[in-house]
Formats: structure tokens, sequence, C-alpha cells
């Protein structure tokens, strides 16, 4: 299999010109600190967990792929394959450390529905990554002899927030909760099975928000989960939609949820309560068995627990089960990306109908929230998670979403209290 055969399964059709790109990595001996504090204030790029991951900054390429026009439509995905295909194709790539994640990468964040606008991939100028004790420097140029310069850390520029005002979303609390009455309804009525349903909230500082502060308490407070920022789309995501490396690929199903208890006691009876909890238990078989339908058609093994584990965060705690899988010959790393999205822990199942359903009840447009962000690199390894526990920053405005699964035992007012943790990641983040 050539370098470029796990990047695409259908020929190249024609993308808009750009010129072909100098790519070199390299290996650093020295040690470098903590990832994030290199990132500079324009365009800071990121994907860490653990100390360990990707930093990027500048921009020598970026993808659009547009919005589809039907609800189950694969067409972005495979619109930026191609594009990526043809922009990896035509660079020359020095690759002197040979891991994933190095020579070119592309960092991706897509659109929850994909008739949404807004997804985007980004191939930035430089990138530091760190992993299994293994540090490398990538830096892009159009001209061989045009080479950024070495990193150096920033982390003495970073600017408060300052004082936040906050505003409810779309939905009042009241309001998304009589939703979320509407679609227990409908699942007791046969209509479909579950449904994941948001809200959102947003803050507005006095300037602009530097999102690397936020970037540095998410990695710090949350170090097992995937620290991200994309194009404005910032967070701390516990969900891996899906891990490429070769032929194999693993993903981690997260459904049924719990705070942490204040005390070792309160946190120990919420566990028990998570793990013997009938609609939990139900909600998370939905996910599972959403996935295993999803991965077979692609895949020649399927690994998954006979039960799920329980998860343990700093504020929360989930149902979690595993899953891996060994690719057929010629899956692109996109298609398992397109054929995931949405999962039942984010939509719902059956998931068009599910997907009409939030479409309808939750009176707002997603955006990039719950849908797919990660990286790719030339050789079609990556890691992809789903956009959770985050917010969209823009200038001086952010906008925070948290969302819940809804089965037919779902209590609404439950519901609205069991989204409040998940908004205090990224309220915490955000406060000074």
């Amino acid at each position: 299999m050539d370098r470029h055969s796990r990047l695409h399964s259908n020929d190249v059709s024609s993308v808009p010109d750009a010129p072909a790109l100098n790519v070199r990595t390299v290996a650093l001996t020295a040690g470098i600190g903590p990832l994030l504090e290199y990132l500079p204030r324009a365009t800071p790029t990121a994907w860490v967990r653990d100390g360990e991951g990707l930093v990027a900054w500048g921009e020598a390429a970026r993808i659009t792929p547009p919005a589809d026009t039907r609800l189950h439509d694969a067409r972005r995905f495979e619109r930026a394959t191609r594009e990526l295909t043809t922009l990896f194709s035509t660079a020359t790539v020095e690759d002197q450390v040979g891991v994933p994640g190095t020579g070119m990468v592309a960092f991706g964040s897509f659109t929850f529905d994909p008739r949404s606008p807004g997804s985007v991939l980004i191939v930035p100028r430089v990138v530091l990554g760190q992993r299994a004790g293994r540090t490398w420097l990538t830096t892009i140029s159009e001209h061989p002899d045009d080479w950024p310069g070495p990193p150096v850390p920033s982390s003495g520029d970073r600017r408060p927030t300052g004082p936040l005002t906050w505003e409810e979303g779309r939905l009042s609390a009241r309001e998304w909760a009589a939703r979320v009455g509407t679609a227990v309804e409908r699942i007791r009525a046969g209509e479909l099975d579950k449904v994941v349903l948001a809200r959102d909230l947003s803050a507005s500082a006095e300037g602009d928000i530097d999102v690397r502060p936020l970037l540095e308490r998410l990695s710090r407070d949350y170090p097992s989960c995937y620290t991200f920022s994309v194009d404005g789309m910032v967070g701390a995501t516990p969900e891996l939609l899906l891990q490429r490396e070769g032929d194999r690929v693993s993903s981690l199903v997260l459904a049924g949820t719990r705070p942490r208890g204040a005390e070792d006691g309160e946190d120990a009876r919420l566990a028990a309560e998570l793990t013997n909890s009938a609609k939990d238990t139900e909600e998370h078989r939905y996910a599972v068995d959403s996935l295993r339908s999803t991965l077979a058609p692609l895949s020649s093994t399927i690994d998954i627990p006979p039960r799920p584990q329980l998860l343990q965060l700093a504020n929360v705690q989930h149902l979690a089960s595993p899953v891996g899988a060994t690719l057929e010959p010629g899956v692109a790393t996109l298609d398992v990306v397109a054929a995931m999205h949405p999962t039942a822990a984010v939509g719902g199942t059956p998931s068009i109908t599910a997907m009409e359903t939030i479409r309808e009840l939750e009176g707002m447009d997603r955006g990039r929230y719950a849908g797919p962000v990660g990286w790719i690199d030339h050789q079609g390894n990556g890691e992809w998670g789903i956009a959770l526990r985050c917010a969209m920053v823009r200038g001086s405005q952010a906008r925070l979403f948290a969302g819940c699964g809804i089965v037919a035992a779902s209590d609404p007012t439950a519901e609205v209290a069991e989204t409040e943790p998940k908004f205090r990641v990224m309220r915490a983040a955000l406060a000074n």
C-alpha cells in the first residue's frame, strides 16, 4: 500500500490550484517543556492529551468543504479527501522522524449537520509534536530555502479574559426541558429509540478572548481528555471518535453520565447508580450497537468488550466501551469518519429520524459542536474526536454547548441538571 492509498479510495477530481509545498520534519533532542506554551496568539491550533500531541500555527493551506444538500450525504468528506490527497501528493515531504503526526498534517473540524456550512481543514505552517518520548518540528514553505524559524515559548504574552457577561442560548432551560419532554413522548410512541438534544449558552468579554489560557486550563484540569483548538472551536473532549495507525482503528464509546461526588462516599454512590441504571445502560447499548453496525462493512475484525467500563473524569463519570477494528484494504480515514458520524452518543437512533428530531426541537444550528474534530497526516494516520465540552470562540464572544441522551425513561428536569456539569468545563476555563 503506497503512502497515499489510505487517504483516498476514489480518483482525484479537479481541485483549486495551489502552489506545491515543501515539508520538512526534524527531530528535536533538547527538552521543550509543555507544548501549549509555544502557541502564538494568532491561529493557535492544538490536539493534546496527557502532555503529548500536536500544537501548530500559521496556515499553508485551507480546505472548506461545502455543505451537503441531504442529511446523510458524505460528499463533504469525499471532497475533503480529494483535496487533501492532491495537496499531500504534490508536496515534497522530507520526514526524518516517521511516526504518526509527522510530515504534512491537516487539522480539521466538521459541522455536526452536513447541511450546515463551516467545515474546515487547515494545514499549518509549523507543527510541534511530542509522542512517546520523541519530539519533532515540522515546517512548511513554498520555497525549499525559506523555512520558518525555530519555535520559541510564548507563555509570557497570555491575556486574561476578564469579566464575562452570560446569557441563555437559543432556548431557556425551561423551554429546553419542554423540548426534552416532547422528545420523550415521541420515543415512548415508538417514533425513535434515542435522541441527543443539546442547549447553548453565550458569553461576552470586554475584549478579544485569548484561547491559549483556556487550552492550558483544560489540559491541566482534564489531562486524559483531548484538548483541541481548530479555527475557533476550543474544548476538551473525552470522546475519541477514532484513532488510526496503519490499518487499525480504535474508538471509545461514551454514553450514560453522572457527576462526580463531593466526597468519596457520594462519588461511589453516584458511580453505582450509573452502572446499575437501566436507562443509562440502555442508552449506552444503543451507542455501542450503532458503532458496531457502522464499522462492520469497513472492517475485517471488530473487538468490543461485553460490558462497559466506568470512566471517571474530574467533574463527571461515564459508561465507556473501548472498540478496536482492522480496516479492509483501501478504506480512507475520512471514509471511516463519515461512516461513524453522527454516533448514537451525539445523534441518536435511528440516525436519520434522530437528526431530523434534533433539527426540529433544538431551535439552533449546532455548527461544529458535536462534529468530528482532529488531525490527519500524509500517511493517513490520525486522531479524530467529537467536539464536546467545547465553545466556539470568535473575538470577544464564546458560545458554549452541552447535550444529553434522551430515551424513554428520561426526565426533563434531570436532563437539564445533567447539562450543568458539562457546561462547567468551559465556564471554569473561561473564568479568571
